[in-house]
């Protein structure tokens, strides 16, 4: 097992990256535990991304990922470029990063992501234990000279605790990008709570066929939280599948 403690740093991924309205703004507002707050749009961002060589990571190896949550106010990134974020579902095929994940408090449960392209339009589709749960297809481009670099700061549960940590990111984005659809395949499903409204509002994306992002050596203790156990009891349910 990876120490949980270690950065790790992944180059070359095959990343979509977008976020948008969703249709049950209360439904996402109520996957947020207390000492968080949800942005005033409840605001959903999603990242699909694949990693398709071991020597293209510090120590986690080929695999694929998708995790999802919502934005949030009050909890910027470093130099309030954007908004943090809380991570409700995290999902990879690989079990040593579930496992790493899974240490710093990041919600991770088995799944695959798979980005197929073809001409000018990218698949993505994400499965959770072998079943569809999200497709996206968008129009894409070619990269160019231009450059997307910063951090992305998400918020996980931990022994009663909130945890917040920064992500550092360089990516070489598509010059055409448009979210044609996203679809959330299985309505019994609670991932299906972050599904987005009809029609498509996107508030921010990217496809970029070579990002290069890590996970950083240490967790910060957000001591905003009136009570972080909930965050816990929040995460569970955010992954229980009703009978």
């Amino acid at each position: 097992m990876l120490d949980p403690d270690a950065p790790q740093l992944v180059v070359d991924s095959r990343t979509l990256y977008f976020g948008w309205l969703p249709a049950d703004p209360d439904a996402v507002a109520a996957l947020v535990p207390a000492g968080l707050r949800p942005s005033a749009d409840r605001l959903v961002f999603l990242n699909q991304y694949v990693v398709d060589d071991e020597s293209q990571t510090s120590g986690f190896g080929a695999y694929s990922m998708t995790y999802l949550g919502v934005a949030l106010t009050g909890v910027d990134t470093p130099g309030g470029a954007g908004p943090g974020g809380w991570w409700t579902h995290y999902v990879t095929c690989s079990e040593r990063v579930r496992a790493y994940a899974a240490a710093r408090g990041a919600p991770a449960v088995v799944g695959r992501t798979r980005i197929e392209r073809r001409d000018g339009e990218i698949v993505a589709e994400t499965d959770i234990d072998g079943v569809p749960v999200i497709r996206a297809r968008c129009q894409v481009g070619e990269t160019s000279q231009t450059i997307s670099s910063g951090h992305h700061r998400y918020f996980t549960a931990r022994d009663g605790e909130l945890l917040s940590s920064i992500y550092p990111f360089v990516a070489e984005p598509v010059n055409l990008f448009v979210v044609e659809s996203v679809e959330f395949l299985e309505p019994g499903h609670p991932i299906y709570a972050l599904r987005p409204e009809n029609p498509l509002t996107i508030g921010f994306g990217f496809y970029s066929p070579r990002t290069a992002f890590a996970y950083p050596g240490g967790l910060t203790v957000h001591t905003g939280a009136p009570d972080a156990t909930e965050a816990d009891h929040r995460r569970v349910d955010a992954l229980s599948v009703p009978a």
